[in-house]
């Protein structure tokens, strides 16, 4: 783990749900729709806080942890910035697969919307969703992020000198086949793993959870920047449009496999 605690104290996580915001506004738009009105939330490898900032505005108290402890830190001053301080009952440096500063069924719904993406072992990732059951309450809700693994491979394809050693087909093969990713170039994104579309819903649900939706957060990944920049010139109005009717079809299983990250909803059983 000390690659990626490397790779996120140097890259701004923050900055980047700013940079691309589709992300953000279609998972917030599916967290909102689903979470109780009022209650605890556990933001689970929550990065710099940018979730739980927006949980703690709409009135919910809120644990906050991360693997990496700058990232923690700049959540803590987040929540002063914002004034929110008093709606957070701790901030903690942890690893999802042990939670144990948080007692059984405390949650009444559950974030985590990081560390699966950096468990290439299956046992890790086993862990890391029951210590999630373990800390949410009976029918409380999970929501969970997930990679999808044929985008990266269409990824490495359309860009191989920015996902080498997938600058090889040979390696992209083997990955299509693994699902983990370890970057050559020093300091790059690395240590992933990405899931097969069909495994999310059947991996989740023998963990004890009920499906309740799988949307793709951000299939606006697909178009690039300069495809952006036209959209852009057109006005505001003209993208909010757009990220609407991303919205309106994040459920569409059809499509899943262009989002570059996946939200999977839950229920604990």
């Amino acid at each position: 783990m000390s690659k990626i605690i490397s790779y996120y104290n140097q890259f701004d996580e923050w900055g980047r749900l700013e940079r691309e915001p589709i992300e953000f506004q279609v998972n917030w738009h599916f967290i909102k729709k689903y979470l109780p009105k009022t209650g605890c939330i556990l933001d689970n490898g929550a990065g710099p806080g940018k979730y739980s900032m927006e949980l703690a505005k709409e009135g919910f108290k809120v644990t906050l942890t991360d693997l990496t402890p700058k990232l923690v830190e700049i959540a803590k001053n987040k929540a002063k910035e914002f004034q929110l301080e008093g709606q957070f009952d701790g901030f903690y440096t942890a690893d999802a697969r042990e939670l144990n500063m948080i007692k059984d069924e405390h949650f009444d719904a559950t974030l985590m919307l990081g560390p699966m993406y950096h468990l290439q072992k299956e046992n890790d990732r086993i862990q890391a969703v029951q210590e999630l059951n373990r800390v949410t309450k009976k029918n409380g809700l999970v929501f969970v992020a997930f990679m999808p693994r044929i985008r990266h491979i269409f990824n490495s394809l359309l860009s191989p000198n920015n996902w080498k050693p997938n600058d090889k087909v040979d390696s992209i093969l083997q990955f299509s086949q693994s699902g983990c990713f370890n970057h050559a170039d020093e300091g790059r994104f690395t240590g992933a793993y990405y899931f097969n579309i069909e495994d999310i819903n059947p991996f989740m649900e023998t963990q004890g959870f009920e499906s309740v939706d799988l949307i793709g957060s951000n299939v606006g990944a697909i178009l690039n920047n300069d495809s952006w920049n036209y959209w852009r010139d057109k006005g505001d109005t003209e993208v909010e449009k757009i990220i609407n009717l991303i919205k309106e079809n994040a459920t569409d299983p059809y499509i899943l496999g262009i989002s570059s990250h996946l939200l999977y909803i839950g229920k604990k059983k």
